[in-house]
């Protein structure tokens, strides 16, 4: 029997974590018979992990060993290499590079590399450009080593391309995610309540890294004169002190809030009552925000970036995401106009369902 291994050692953080624990769903209902699929955890998630699975042919792993390190490099190669796995994926850019044997790779974007300033991280600026350029070796390597690599979106295809050349086009597969199946099926136990009156919020959902642009939207929406307010959704990091500092230095505390790690049923609930969703990022590999939005009918502001017009079309108000002044008008407009937009169409495009099941199919394919 086939021996297929998966890095899911981001299991619990954003972003990738949400891919992981969608794609490990799916893949347990798959109830799969003729393969083994290893799963490689940080301690802490195998422990929480283990009884959640119902397939016989899944395999907990235990790999302690953080990404982006020495261990990573040392340890979790000797793991992986006693397993001896006909087929090896790893979910994110950070892998042992040492690594030989068959293996695919999922790229989800290429942020790092586009937005490289030291802005996006806590580090002394000297360690950062070490850890950057190491970044940037062992990312070419997985590029160049991996038999396929499977990007969220063709926009990430073309920039790895452009990146690395039009040699490994042939080896890229973008496979389109989904609304992760908690939000699914929380939103089918939530009652609407039509008895809210204030709904005048816009809200942002998301990281609070530089490359999110966060910071200029707070200073665009400081310039409108509305009672509507906006509302952060974010995790509790060095990044949201900064954004909190910037609200306070704005004087918006009373029209601009930031609320840290919302339950599902917090964002099911802010979905479905806001005015807009406004998401001024500089660079996505995907927007699971977006389709979100879309799932709960809740228009969408965005940028005007490559990624969004490639899942959402023209089917949301966009704008320039370096110009305080056009996310400004843009809302402005929104609040005036009050725009609508058509998601029936788009919606059944994007499915973690369908997700798991192309990159099942591409796992029996290489073996």
């Amino acid at each position: 029997m086939k021996k297929i291994g998966i890095d899911v050692r981001l299991y619990s953080q954003t972003g990738v974590g949400t891919y992981l624990q969608n794609l490990l769903h799916y893949l347990d209902k798959t109830k799969p018979k003729d393969e083994i699929y290893y799963l490689y955890f940080r301690k802490q998630d195998a422990l929480k992990i283990k009884s959640k699975f119902n397939s016989k042919n899944i395999v907990i792993r235990i790999a302690d060993q953080k990404w982006h390190t020495f261990s990573e490099q040392i340890s979790f190669l000797f793991i992986l290499l006693k397993d001896n796995l006909d087929l090896m994926h790893f979910t994110y850019f950070s892998y042992p590079i040492l690594y030989w044997k068959k293996f695919i790779a999922t790229v989800h974007d290429v942020t790092p590399l586009l937005h490289k300033t030291g802005k996006a991280s806590t580090k002394n600026q000297f360690i950062y450009k070490i850890k950057h350029f190491l970044f940037r070796l062992v990312l070419r390597f997985q590029v160049s080593k991996a038999l396929k690599i499977i990007t969220p979106t063709k926009t990430v295809k073309k920039e790895l391309i452009r990146i690395y050349g039009d040699q490994i086009s042939s080896k890229i597969l973008p496979i389109y995610e989904g609304v992760a199946w908690k939000m699914i099926r929380s939103s089918n136990n939530i009652q609407d309540d039509n008895n809210i009156s204030d709904k005048n919020f816009f809200i942002y959902v998301g990281n609070f890294y530089p490359h999110k642009n966060v910071e200029r939207l707070i200073q665009a929406f400081s310039k409108i004169k509305t009672n509507k307010r906006l509302l952060l959704l974010g995790p509790d990091d060095f990044f949201t002190n900064k954004i909190l500092k910037l609200i306070h230095t704005l004087r918006l505390e009373d029209r601009v809030f930031l609320k840290r790690n919302s339950t599902t049923e917090d964002l099911i609930f802010y979905y479905k009552n806001a005015q807009a969703l406004i998401h001024p990022s500089l660079s996505e590999g995907f927007g699971l925000p977006l389709l979100e939005a879309t799932y709960f009918n809740c228009p969408i502001i965005a940028s005007n970036i490559a990624v969004f017009k490639e899942l959402l079309e023209d089917n949301y108000l966009p704008f320039n995401p370096t110009s305080t002044i056009d996310i400004k008008n843009k809302i402005e407009y929104f609040i005036k106009n009050k725009p609508t937009f058509n998601y029936k169409k788009i919606i059944p495009k994007y499915s973690f369902e369908k997700m798991t099941r192309s990159t099942l199919a591409l796992y029996k394919q290489l073996i």
